[in-house]
């Protein structure tokens, strides 16, 4: 263990490696599709400073296109994006996973496109220097990550309403069960749960 709460990624030292850090809101019954459901909810300044620490605590962002090019569309002429969270969210490195994106947004800061095996090359930048790498939304990627065994923290918000269909954070692909620790679990707003886990430590044979 390094700092309190943290846990090590298995195979790697911790003083090695970036981590990969998911954050989503979700409903509670799991889907983060759309999250446009959100709007109904007041979440509070607790939860505005949930997501600007996971933010400012990242040194870039790994996306999906689809969450790429909407965020790309929407942060340069957000009036948020004057805030410093804003600012932020525009100027910080990024990469997009994407077999078909054929080149970066020009007009939204640095942004590098991995192609090729997800796993291998998002395995490679966490051997990378710089900083966790942040995925919103993305739920594709987020889900490869998952699958691969590749995401270190999941920062989740969720919101207190029963979608019942839309796309879920969660694969029906795991080979294994995942295991995670709660590392911090708050409420805030109207209700809103702000939850972070880590993953658990892995059993060592007796």
């Amino acid at each position: 263990m390094g700092e309190a709460g943290q846990v090590p990624v298995r195979g790697y030292r911790e003083e090695d490696m970036r981590r990969i850090v998911v954050t989503e809101f979700v409903s509670l019954d799991g889907v983060m599709e759309d999250p446009r459901w959100t709007f109904q909810f007041q979440r509070g300044p607790r939860a505005d400073q949930f997501k600007n620490d996971e933010l400012f605590a990242a040194g870039a962002m790994l996306l999906g296109r689809v969450t790429y090019e909407g965020f790309a569309k929407a942060w340069p002429v957000m009036e948020e994006g004057k805030t410093e969270f804003g600012v932020r969210m525009n100027t910080m490195p990024r990469y997009v996973v994407s077999q078909t994106l054929a080149s970066a947004d020009a007009t939204w800061g640095p942004t590098t496109v991995i192609r090729g095996d997800v796993a291998a090359e998002v395995a490679r930048l966490k051997n990378q220097d710089g900083g966790d790498l942040l995925v919103h939304g993305s739920n594709q990627l987020a889900q490869t990550l998952i699958t691969s065994d590749l995401v270190d923290e999941l920062r989740l918000m969720v919101f207190p309403i029963v979608l019942g269909s839309g796309k879920r954070l969660f694969p029906d692909t795991l080979s294994a069960p995942a295991r995670l620790t709660l590392a911090e679990a708050e409420t805030a707003g109207d209700g809103v749960v702000l939850l972070t886990y880590r993953r658990s430590p892995t059993e060592q044979p007796a």
